[in-house]
């Protein structure tokens, strides 16, 4: 699958649009890591418990909206985008979106 947040992938030509496809991801980081968060923000600096739990977010989200792009039978993603927002004060909502599309490669 090949996912771009570009409008066109260089060396292929969309000959189909499938529609719009995304993935979503809800985490909470556990008791102990908002402590040591608590404790590191404090002193400043990056919050490496935070950071972390964003990647994998990240990472998860994307995986879905692969997952989602395949059942429909899109062979890439293009205008990929990410999304974030807080969910009440210990939760984080990471959306990965864009369109998917059937790729031909160019000759």
């Amino acid at each position: 699958m090949i996912v771009v947040t570009t409008e066109q992938v260089p060396g292929h030509r969309v000959v189909e649009a499938k529609g719009q496809v995304f993935g979503v991801v809800v985490r909470s980081r556990g008791l102990g890591g908002n402590i040591m968060a608590g404790f590191r923000s404090l002193v400043g600096g990056e919050i490496v418990e935070y950071t972390e739990l964003l990647e994998e977010a990240r990472r998860h989200a994307v995986d879905r909206m692969v997952k989602n792009a395949s059942l429909m039978r899109a062979n890439g993603i293009v205008m990929m985008r990410f999304d974030s927002s807080e969910i009440g004060q210990t939760m984080s909502e990471i959306v990965a979106y864009g369109t998917a599309v059937v790729l031909e490669k160019l000759d």
